[in-house]
């Protein structure tokens, strides 16, 4: 029986009975409540035990399959988005072409990315497109970077002539002209006449380790100096001269030390006793000559 102390409740246990030959109960007393209470079971029997492990396994099984068919369509839309839809795909309204200078033009490099218009930037091969876009004259280097989410950026390094170089012989039905050459001695494009501001080179005809020396020592030059120079020549790789156009000649030697020979020459030209002279040897740049 209960037994309250204070307006508290007690329980107590009673004693065990037996009722039945195999089951026994143990009864409680709870407040004014007196009666057996029998644990709860799952299952009482191994039957329902092996059925109810079986119901748990085929649950988690439709789990794993719900799971597996949610994995394979999350996959497939995703594939779906990147490799086939137009989502994705190369507009070439959004290409933009950097770097052109004034030999390429743009629109040949515009009509090779348009090639491959519609196609899905992830599956854009921007090596083989790189390599494609070299081919457009005056293109000496390019680089094809994806801009998303349908575009591209083009960027160029152009063959810029350097000197201008006097044909061996007039094209056909034509008046001999000028190659224009890069400073790697690649024809980049030709003028009836030496463009303002271009050197005008005189090499031996067909001597290549000549025009390639001249070629380099150019290449070296700061622009400032570079645009007062109207001609070059040279007999020899060792022997390159340059006539500037206010007049004076330069004896500049070889390609070797060439900004040692501009730092030298800079100073002879804005030295009083150098003025006037009509030739600067920087030949020797340690020991430079006016004459």
């Amino acid at each position: 029986m209960p037994t309250t102390t204070g307006g508290t409740s007690r329980v107590v246990a009673g004693p065990t009975t037996a009722t039945g030959p195999t089951r026994t109960v143990t009864t409680y007393t709870v407040g004014r409540f007196s009666g057996p209470v029998r644990p709860a079971v799952v299952s009482t029997t191994s039957r329902e035990r092996f059925a109810e492990r079986a119901r748990a396994q085929r649950a988690l099984a439709r789990r794993q399959v719900l799971l597996i068919a949610a994995g394979v369509l999350v996959a497939g839309g995703l594939g779906w988005l990147l490799l086939l839809s137009p989502v994705l795909a190369l507009d070439p309204a959004e290409v933009e072409v950097t770097g052109a200078g004034t030999v390429v033009a743009v629109d040949q490099v515009l009509g090779v990315v348009a090639e491959h218009h519609g196609t899905p930037l992830p599956r854009l091969d921007t090596v083989r497109l790189r390599d494609a876009v070299l081919e457009v004259p005056g293109v000496r280097e390019a680089r094809v970077v994806r801009e998303w989410p349908q575009g591209l950026a083009v960027q160029l390094v152009s063959r810029e002539p350097v000197a201008a170089v006097p044909e061996e012989a007039p094209p056909a039905g034509g008046a001999t002209g000028f190659a224009l050459l890069d400073q790697e001695g690649v024809q980049v494009g030709r003028a009836d006449a030496a463009p303002e501001g271009l050197p005008v080179v005189d090499v031996p005809v067909g001597d290549a380790r000549t025009l390639t020396a001249v070629l380099h020592v150019l290449e070296q030059l700061p622009p400032d100096l570079l645009a007062q120079v109207a001609g070059v020549a040279a007999s020899t790789q060792d022997t390159v001269s340059m006539q500037l156009r206010d007049g004076p000649r330069v004896e500049w030697g070889s390609a070797d030390e060439t900004p040692l020979k501009v730092a030298v020459l800079a100073a002879l030209r804005a030295a009083p006793t150098a003025a006037g002279a009509t030739v600067y040897d920087v030949s020797a740049p340690r020991m430079p000559i006016t004459r």
